[in-house]
């Protein structure tokens, strides 16, 4: 097992062959350090550069500036073949006319590895990821389930310095995406090996991680701790991609201690006008999760007025949609179980009914709607 450092990684492309001074940027000065043995994921968008980040780890690509190490070693003119790096992809890469057992042999087999211990590998993988019953089948007698299983068992089974993943979940039903993902948390823990997971779902992310890295654009947003970006993102685009459902951005208006936002008017607090300087007709976006939105009398002060347009029952709590009147803006907030039965207890019947919201002003950020630059809290 292995750290992995980057410094000044970037890579860029030609447009096209004819116009090769064309260039653009997949990623751009990507520096980082994975201790060893921790799991950091790679999210983003989609073109936000984080694949390219993994193939260059892996060196399927090669960066067009910068420095990988991993370990002490620096691999930049080391063939993919010898960084000792095992990488998992998003269609499993299983050799058809093989079996279970000769997929997860393989690697070891290209290594040079004895026959004995070989096969005491293979049973030990095998096990580990409950899959020891299907050795003797080819991939096409699995489900996606398992060979999923098979593609992670082949690459921990060489016992690499490093695991890569390029959205290894992303062809699996729902329910068995997240018993896999459970899976795939309690074997790291139990291998220990550094590994780096890219994908686009944030709740893949949030669960997976002991830190995430958020990209966008070619470019390093944000590096930390799923409760760091979730709870203290650096900027709208962090804010608002990490969560599900996403932060509720509210557009408003600043006029002489108060919030303009539509038909509603919330007082803004005298410090907070203060310390950020706030003048009359000034445009801000006001940020804050569904959580700390409250269904409240109509009678509270300081609330937004909505109006219902959507109502999805989650089991143990309700996402409501609300527009807010007097503007386009959608918000998402969450209702107690019992919310629907006590107003009609059909939600097609909420539709269109007027809400009264409270904001917990604790948990609001403010944001620069041009730049999307976060104002509060600093």
């Amino acid at each position: 097992m292995s750290s992995v450092k980057l410094e000044q990684i970037s890579r860029k492309f030609a447009s096209n062959a004819a116009a090769s001074e064309q260039r653009f940027i997949g990623v751009d000065d990507i520096s980082l350090e994975i201790p060893d043995g921790e799991f950091w994921v790679l999210v983003g968008p989609s073109g936000c550069g984080k694949s390219t980040l993994l193939r260059i780890i892996a060196g399927l690509e090669t960066a067009t500036s910068g420095n990988i190490y991993i370990g002490d070693r620096l691999v930049n003119q080391v063939p993919a073949r010898q960084r000792d790096v095992a990488m998992v992809f998003q269609n499993y890469a299983l050799y058809p006319h093989m079996s279970v057992a000769e997929n997860l042999a393989f690697g070891m087999q290209m290594r040079g590895m004895d026959k004995s211990t070989i096969e005491r590998r293979v049973i030990d993988v095998a096990k580990s990821l409950q899959i020891d019953m299907l050795l003797d089948r080819k991939p096409k007698q699995l489900s996606g389930g398992q060979q999923q299983r098979v593609a992670l068992g082949r690459a921990i089974a060489r016992s690499p310095q490093v695991f890569l993943l390029d959205e290894p979940l992303s062809n699996l039903d729902a329910g068995l995406r997240d018993s896999t993902r459970a899976e795939l948390k309690q074997l790291h823990q139990q291998v220990g090996i550094t590994t780096i997971y890219v994908t686009h779902d944030c709740t893949e992310a949030m669960t997976l991680a002991d830190r995430i890295v958020v990209l966008d654009r070619g470019y390093i947003k944000q590096i930390g701790t799923p409760d760091e970006i979730y709870h203290h993102p650096v900027d709208r685009m962090v804010a608002t991609f990490i969560g599900s459902p996403p932060m509720n951005i509210i557009p408003a208006i600043y006029q002489n201690g108060i919030w303009q936002i539509g038909n509603s008017q919330i007082a803004c607090p005298a410090e907070l006008t203060s310390q950020l300087q706030l003048r009359s007709g000034q445009g801000l976006d006001l940020g804050i999760r569904a959580e700390y939105l409250t269904i409240c009398p109509n009678s509270t002060p300081d609330a937004l007025f909505a109006t219902i347009r959507g109502i999805e029952s989650q089991g143990r709590e309700t996402l409501v949609k609300a527009q807010i009147n007097g503007t386009s803006t959608n918000i998402n907030l969450l209702a107690t179980p019992n919310w629907i039965e006590k107003n009609s207890g059909e939600s097609r019947t909420l539709l269109g009914k007027q809400l009264t919201i409270a904001l917990s002003l604790e948990w609001l950020f403010i944001f620069d709607p041009s730049t999307g630059r976060k104002l509060f809290p600093r």
